[in-house]
């Protein structure tokens, strides 16, 4: 199934220009002409993004990420549910080998509501109930998901204010059960991301040649 990530916003680890390190945010088709070694369409239409751990990151940080991110925000209340759905393959991970794979992120905040993470195998959740929750509730979804092994990863937001993060490999799924928000997260907007987040920051003597690259093979954004 080909990926269309043309709409979509995507973050890369180049500074967005001469006068800025901040990482660029373009439009996915904009990416695919202009930064061909970082966001490219494979011959069976999956697209692969490449993150090296040493780049331009945000203002807040020094991580590096190939990122895409929903172009518009919504709400929870907006529609029932709200899914990520996204198929992917990571073929390359960064030397801490922890690395963020989907998000729900929320404007104007840096304390997103749920991070899934690849992290030496296993993917993992951070979980915040509250709004700006300093420290997120950390859980397991599914251990032994090796690297090169396709596996989904999906979040399923609802109007009622729960979210339950699954994932799926080699047969075997695990999820993390409904996870209920509190009332402090309803006046807020929020939009899914996916791809590859490097969870490590980079230094001077950060190896070129580190970094993470993930392959989608699959991606579905539903609000309804």
């Amino acid at each position: 199934m080909s990926v269309d990530i043309s709409n979509l916003i995507l973050s890369v680890p180049v500074a967005e220009s001469s006068t800025s390190l901040v990482a660029d945010e373009l439009t996915g088709s904009e990416a695919i002409v202009q930064y061909p070694e970082y966001v490219s369409v494979l011959d069976d239409g999956s697209v692969q993004l490449s993150a090296p751990t040493k780049g331009a990151s945000s203002k807040s940080t020094h991580r590096t990420r190939c990122e895409w991110s929903e172009p518009t925000y919504w709400t929870l209340a907006g529609a029932p549910n709200h899914w990520n759905r996204q198929v992917m393959t990571l073929t390359k991970v960064n030397w801490a080998q922890k690395v963020v794979v989907a998000q729900m992120h929320v404007y104007g905040d840096d304390s997103p509501p749920v991070k899934v993470f690849w992290r030496k195998g296993d993917i993992t959740l951070g979980f915040r109930q509250t709004y700006n929750q300093t420290d997120p509730v950390n859980s397991t979804v599914l251990r032994g998901v090796p690297l090169g092994a396709k596996f989904s990863v999906s979040i399923h937001a609802t109007a009622q204010g729960t979210v339950n993060v699954t994932a799926s490999c080699n047969g075997v799924t695990g999820s993390s059960g409904d996870l209920p928000f509190d009332s402090s997260w309803a006046a807020h907007q929020f939009e899914f991301h996916g791809g590859v987040y490097n969870q490590v920051d980079y230094t001077d003597t950060t190896p070129p040649d580190d970094g993470s690259i993930c392959i989608i093979s699959d991606l579905s954004l539903v609000h309804a």
